[in-house]
């Protein structure tokens, strides 16, 4: 086993699988100070994607197949000792000034799993947050705006909200909270995400989304068209989840009581106190 690197206080994550393009489109203009690494993994990628990275900074474990993404994002965790992490897509602008923000957030209780809001390009506000992700709410997530409103969840400027999950594109935590939630590997694509909020919530942790600190993400999600391979390992993914899961596949209100955090899912932090 490849011994991790000398401490850093924050370790950024990255998985690549064919991700030139965002990678140079997103990543140029990162800075990395001092006690800040950058990681990225890629996923025996066919294109620049390794060159790419390491040209601008980048320590690269390249990977031999396609392990997945939460495989891969634990490889690259496991690969530097850090006091905090942050997962970002290849498509997230991560602004590091932002990052002294977290460590006062995680000041009040190391009991956080957190995510920035983000925005589309035009930096109007993404809906990165989610309440319960029942079969109902994730089929009414692919209907318009007005079907899906009590599904996804924003947070204004200065604002931190409760949330069942947050969408996998920045996730922020200490380590010592990832040493007790690491990626679970058997989802190879699709659903680790809700799946992470919902075991962070019964480990009893927290889940909020930070308002007052916005990054940009260019999302372009493969199954929002009609891409094959990724609606099958959608739907692969699918089936372990509400396997695992099973209440979530009841009418809403119903699955909702399965959770106690239901109290507290979508209120500001602040105007509700979790009990710990």
């Amino acid at each position: 086993m490849t011994r991790p690197l000398k401490s850093v206080r924050w370790h950024i994550v990255t998985v690549s699988y064919n991700s030139a393009r965002d990678l140079g489109d997103h990543w140029a203009t990162v800075a990395l100070p001092d006690g800040v690494r950058w990681t990225v993994v890629d996923n025996a990628s066919n294109d620049d994607s390794v060159e790419i990275a390491r040209n601008l900074g980048a320590t690269v474990i390249p990977l031999e197949r396609n392990i997945g993404f939460g495989a891969a994002n634990n490889v690259g965790a496991r690969s530097v000792e850090a006091e905090y992490i942050v997962f970002a897509n290849p498509d997230v602008l991560v602004d590091t000034s932002t990052l002294s923000s977290f460590e006062t957030t995680f000041s009040t209780g190391d009991d956080l799993v957190l995510a920035p809001q983000l925005l589309n390009p035009d930096g109007s506000a993404q809906p990165s947050g989610r309440s319960f992700p029942t079969l109902a709410s994730k089929l009414k997530n692919r209907l318009p705006d007005a079907a899906r409103r009590d599904y996804q969840i924003t947070a204004r400027e200065g604002e931190q909200r409760y949330v069942s999950w947050f969408i996998g594109a920045a996730v922020v935590m200490t380590m010592k909270t990832y040493r007790l939630l690491p990626w679970d590997e058997r989802f190879f694509v699709y659903y680790e995400d809700s799946d992470l909020g919902l075991r962070a919530w019964k480990s009893g942790h927290r889940v909020v989304l930070d308002g007052s600190i916005r990054w940009i993400h260019a999302w372009a999600r493969e199954t929002a068209g009609f891409n094959p391979r990724a609606w099958k390992l959608e739907i692969a993914s699918m089936a372990k989840f509400y396997s695992r899961y099973p209440h979530l596949l009841l009418p809403n209100r119903i699955a909702a009581l399965f959770h106690p955090e239901r109290r507290y899912v979508g209120r500001l932090v602040g105007d509700v106190e979790v009990g710990r």
